[in-house]
């Protein structure tokens, strides 16, 4: 793993890494089955993928907000990890979502871009789209505290 000023102009940690650390940390993200697949960590992105289910629906048969925001939040988490290494204790600090379109039940995939990293806290934004679909169906804004190393 490079230093703490390399990780912050470049991707520290590969996409199989990051599954290894979630797999080990948070566990119980996916605790009833493979509900959320890291699909892709790249510079200064990541894409995360949630296979909503009948537990994520609301009535009316769409996707629920807590469940974006909950794929927005990990977003946000895997694209800071994946830049400043595995730092478990790095939090959410603040999350702002808009809902712009209701989803179908199905995949949805979140791509999370860091905006700004320094060494206490780091700024992302997330689109949530249904896979297949480049319509937005949600967009966040996230901030983490990162702890002192």
């Amino acid at each position: 793993m490079r230093g703490l000023w390399e990780g912050l102009m470049g991707t520290v940690m590969t996409r199989e890494e990051v599954v290894r650390f979630l797999h080990t940390e948070f566990p119980e993200i996916n605790y009833d089955g493979p509900i959320y697949k890291l699909d892709h960590v790249g510079e200064n992105e990541v894409v995360v993928r949630l296979s909503a289910g009948a537990r994520h629906l609301r009535p009316g048969g769409t996707v629920s907000g807590p469940s974006m925001m909950a794929l927005a939040d990990l977003a946000a988490y895997t694209v800071i990890l994946a830049h400043i290494g595995p730092i478990a204790l790095a939090v959410t600090t603040n999350l702002n979502i808009n809902f712009l379109r209701k989803p179908e039940p199905g995949d949805l995939l979140a791509t999370g871009h860091l905006l700004k990293l320094g060494k206490r806290l780091a700024v992302t934004e997330c689109t949530i789209t249904s896979a297949g679909d480049d319509e937005i169906v949600a967009h966040a804004t996230a901030t983490y505290s990162i702890p002192p190393r």
